[in-house]
């Protein structure tokens, strides 16, 4: 079905114009918080109006106009804001909102990921080279065939359904890593089975069989009292940690021969336009796959459990494995340290901030005995199972609703269909 060309100002609004009191203490959105590949905000703060900033209210698209943020993809629909409140954020906001909220609140901020209007918006930045903005004036002139209001409203309410799946999975992703970070946490460095059994108790949420495995006394080590029996290695030796290549003199020499390169950008974000290709004949350790960990020492440092399709992995991030201990081990033993090699990174004001592998031999792991290893196994391992199969989960309803997305908000292919492909795509 072909509609009629209208203008984008026959659905939005523009910068609406809305009033909060200087003065007042109001939610605030800074641009950091904006997701790139996500609906929802992840970070309302409250901040003290001072007069300027962007208006906006729940149910407003927020799109960010400058650069690099317009091209790595930060919108983001504004919720949760307290009932008849506006809320201000950054001046390199742009607002959309809604005239027909009943019919288009939904389908704007979907509008708002078209790649047709986002291609618009970057071929009409304007400014100095790094610090170009698209003026929202500019926005207004883009044209597009609308469908009519309900299958606007159908198509809307599709993509939000997938949305919703992808938050669920992201929200059940941080209550796992923090079941298991607290079992870790009260096994390996406060020591409560221990303490339990020391005491003759029974240790509450672990089952007898478990807590029989921990022993009741304690001992002096290097690092201060440790449970009796356990030992004290370096995480250098717990685990080897496999640094990337330089990718870009590996590059493909045809499409068939390339593959992403997993840079700190795709630990965060996973795969997008901007993300650099090499060549698949690599050495195969530098490939990775999904489920692997990894820790990026130089820069931002941060760590992950990869829940996208393989890549190469780049300099400045480490590969972690062993060939001894558990991957939920090692994993939280970086991730215990990993505040301590931010502040030693964060020390290096002449350079770009970076731990060196020495650092790995000063980090210090307790090691319990086999059975222990094999009951964390049992318990913890499942948790971090779960999380990744979410983040593969979701890295499909992605790609999925980004297949979908120019097909619906153009009326091309209808929700039944959309539907339809679905199911069978699942």
């Amino acid at each position: 079905m072909i509609f009629d060309i209208a203008p984008i100002t026959t659905l939005v609004e523009f910068n609406p114009s809305r009033t909060i009191k200087k003065g007042t203490v109001v939610p605030f959105i800074e641009m950091a918080s904006l997701p790139t590949s996500h609906r929802d905000i992840g970070i309302i703060a409250e901040k003290e109006f001072n007069g300027g900033g962007a208006k906006f209210k729940n149910g407003d698209t927020l799109f960010a106009r400058i650069t690099p943020c317009l091209e790595n993809g930060k919108t983001a629909q504004v919720q949760g804001l307290p009932e008849g409140t506006f809320g201000f954020g950054s001046t390199e906001f742009i607002v959309m909102s809604a005239k027909l909220p009943e019919y288009d609140k939904d389908y704007v901020y979907y509008l708002a990921r078209l790649p047709e209007f986002r291609i618009y918006a970057q071929t009409h930045m304007e400014g100095t080279s790094g610090r170009q903005r698209v003026p929202w004036q500019s926005l207004a002139k883009f044209e597009y065939r609308f469908p009519p209001k309900e299958g606007r409203k159908s198509a809307a309410s599709f993509l939000k359904m997938l949305d919703k799946k992808i938050a669920s999975n992201t929200a059940m992703n941080q209550t796992l890593e923090k079941i298991a970070l607290r079992i870790f946490k009260s096994w390996f460095i406060d020591f409560d089975p221990v303490k339990a059994n020391k005491e003759g108790v029974a240790f509450d949420g672990l089952s007898p069989e478990i807590q029989a495995l921990f022993p009741s006394e304690f001992e002096e080590s290097e690092v201060g009292v440790i449970p009796k029996g356990w030992k004290v290695q370096s995480l250098s030796k717990t685990a080897n940690f496999l640094n990337g290549l330089a990718c870009q003199k590996y590059p493909p020499v045809s499409q068939d021969d390339a593959l992403p390169v997993i840079k700190i950008a795709e630990m965060r974000s996973g795969y997008t336009q901007k993300t650099n290709e090499a060549s698949s004949t690599v050495n195969s350790k530098y490939i990775i796959k999904s489920g692997d960990f990894l820790f990026s020492w130089s820069g931002s440092l941060t760590t992950c459990y990869w829940g996208h399709s393989i890549g190469i992995l780049n300099q400045h991030l480490f590969k972690v494995t062993s060939d001894i201990y558990p991957q939920w081990f090692y994993a939280h033993w970086v991730n215990y340290h990993l505040g301590e090699f931010i502040r030693i990174a964060a020390d290096k004001a002449t350079t770009m901030g970076h731990i060196k592998r020495g650092h790995l031999d000063e980090a210090k792991v307790l090691v319990p005995s086999q059975d222990i290893l094999v009951a964390g196994s049992r318990v913890i391992a499942p948790l971090i199972n779960k999380l990744i199969q979410n983040q593969e989960n979701t890295r499909s309803l992605i790609d999925i609703r980004d297949r979908f997305l120019p097909k619906l908000i153009s009326g091309q292919i209808t929700v039944g269909e959309a539907q339809k492909e679905l199911a069978e795509a699942i």
